[in-house]
């Protein structure tokens, strides 16, 4: 069940916002194997004064565009992660125009027990979601892919 939190600068348009949240979850979908109704994004569109950030950061020139991203779902290895965010920077320039140098993302990861919703069956042998048929297969402490099975 992850969920997505995107900040951006007020005055986007509705097919924007729902664009990014494309983009977003099918690379979610791709990477991850969530299944294609677990989708949970919150876009937070704020006024100027309240999104603060230097015009170039890391030497890069950023646009009035650029999105924070953070994301939260279960324990990954780092690889995953590393695939996710290179999915969700592709697939946000290709299916929203959002260049590289304004997507900022961040992984928030939770243990699997502290997440709950009505009707969310947890496999006790992966601690993923039942209906994931490919849940990762990671060697992080406590964390059990196909291989545990």
């Amino acid at each position: 069940m992850p969920l997505i939190s995107i900040s951006l600068r007020r005055g986007t348009t509705p097919e924007h916002r729902r664009l990014v949240s494309e983009a977003l979850h099918e690379s979610m979908v791709e990477v991850l194997k969530i299944p294609r109704d677990d989708q949970f994004h919150v876009f937070h569109e704020v006024t100027d004064d309240n999104f603060v950030m230097q015009p170039v950061v890391f030497g890069i020139p950023r646009s009035r565009r650029t999105l924070f991203i953070q994301l939260s779902f279960n324990q990954r290895g780092a690889e995953q992660t590393a695939e996710l965010f290179r999915a969700i920077v592709d697939n946000l320039r290709l299916r929203a125009g959002v260049p590289a140098e304004d997507v900022m993302l961040m992984a928030v990861e939770t243990a699997r027990e502290n997440w709950w919703a009505a009707g969310r069956t947890v496999d006790p042998v992966t601690g993923y979601d039942a209906r994931m048929t490919d849940v990762p297969d990671v060697s992080l402490p406590g964390v059990r892919g196909d291989s545990g099975r």
